[in-house]
């Protein structure tokens, strides 16, 4: 269990066996992260965000976004004091970013490099 920020990769088709019932028909998971109890997952028709709530993380929120929603996104490295990088997302109609934190065990210029890739469709 990834309990002090030990955030890392997913291998994505053993994500897409995890996440079966949320994937359309034919829609397949490029890349997913875990963050602490969250998981980010990268399809290849929207950006799916996994919210474990409450202690005991049974309850479970799926945020949905088609690409095609985000505006625009920044990423912020990890510095010196600060060992945590992170993302933000803005979506059309809403005027704060979706932030998530990602530790040193995620590059996050690869997570750029995805999200770029689909948001560039």
């Amino acid at each position: 269990m990834a309990l002090f920020g030990n955030a890392h990769s997913i291998d994505p088709a053993s994500a897409q066996q995890d996440y079966a019932r949320l994937l359309g028909h034919g829609e397949q998971i490029h890349a997913a992260y875990l963050l602490i109890r969250d998981t980010i997952l990268f399809t290849d028709r929207r950006l799916i965000l996994v919210d474990k709530q409450g202690i005991t993380g049974k309850k479970t929120e799926y945020h949905s976004i088609p690409y095609r929603s985000i505006t625009h996104f920044a990423v912020e490295t990890a510095g010196t004091f600060d060992l945590d990088a992170e993302l933000k997302i803005w979506l059309s109609g809403a005027s704060m970013p979706i932030q998530k934190t990602f530790t040193k065990g995620v590059d996050i210029y690869e997570v750029q490099a995805i999200l770029t890739q689909f948001v560039a469709r």
